[in-house]
């Protein structure tokens, strides 16, 4: 665990960059070799947007990274945050805490807040108006968003007072774990329901893309599934029964347009139905 911590403080750019690239490629190919909707859709056509909205992630994140790194430093020498204020216990627990309450305020608390408050919805509507949920969806976010998801990161790190490392493998944990519940995968029903007991499985994810209440509103998670069933916001489906998109914005034109995606946050809000 120490040297996975050594490895983490000072990972250099470019392996996060591999692991970004390498995790898209890895699903990419899976999804050809043992899909979960068999829909022919124009792949490449269908990505373009998504690489152009985690392209846009990144140029977001890249020069606030130094206020995350400056957070953690203050957090670490003034033994401040939650896994700081904890009993002493062995390195590998401390790691494991870290990650899991960065998860829970840095990406479940932000994904409940955005379907919650109105104005915030409709700048995550990018990420669930894509018709064609693969893998390369797990990065499409408008640049409001990603400044919004920077925000609830940058909290938790000072809540949390995690060091670097645990920084750096959460977001790479974030990253690919996204990706695979994102993918286009068909896993048997046993195994996706026993991988849902610990982290997010691509079916239990797929829920929360179906286009109406109350699917829509559930399965937030983004590593651990425990928050969802700790929280009371986890749901199953059918997959079969999905229908990806939301009821309420269904021009596909527009929603695989990077122009009209730029502004689908300030359209008027219209709140996604209730199924039934």
């Amino acid at each position: 665990m120490e040297q996975l911590m050594a490895y983490f403080e000072t990972i250099p750019s470019w392996h996060r960059s591999l692991i970004l690239v390498g995790g898209i490629t890895f699903f990419w190919i899976l999804e050809g070799i043992m899909p979960l909707f068999s829909v022919p859709y124009k792949k490449w056509r269908h990505s373009v947007p998504n690489f152009f909205f985690t392209m846009t992630t990144i140029l977001v994140n890249f020069p606030l990274a130094f206020l995350l790194l400056k957070t953690s430093d203050w957090a670490v020498t003034n033994d401040f945050g939650i896994i700081n204020w904890l009993p002493e216990m062995p390195l590998w627990l401390y790691v494991v805490l870290g990650v899991m309450f960065l998860d829970l305020i840095g990406a479940y608390t932000a994904h409940w807040v955005e379907h919650k408050v109105k104005p915030l919805w409709m700048v995550h509507l990018v990420h669930h108006s894509d018709h064609n949920v693969d893998t390369t969806t797990a990065n499409r976010h408008h640049p409001l968003e990603s400044l919004i998801r920077y925000a609830f990161t940058l909290i938790g790190v000072f809540v949390v007072g995690a060091p670097i490392g645990i920084i750096m493998l959460y977001q790479s944990l974030s990253v690919v774990l996204s990706q695979f519940n994102h993918a286009n995968i068909r896993l048997p029903k046993k195994m996706d329901m026993a991988i849902s007991w610990v982290i997010v499985s691509p079916d239990m994810h797929k829920v929360h893309h179906h286009y109406q209440l109350p699917y829509t509103d559930s399965n937030y998670g983004n590593i651990f599934s425990i928050w969802d069933r700790l929280f009371g916001t986890y749901m199953t489906m059918d997959t079969d029964q999905i229908v990806y998109g939301v009821d309420t914005f269904p021009d596909e034109k527009e929603n695989s347009s990077i122009k009209g995606l730029l502004k689908q946050p300030f359209h008027k809000y219209r709140r996604p139905t209730t199924e039934g």
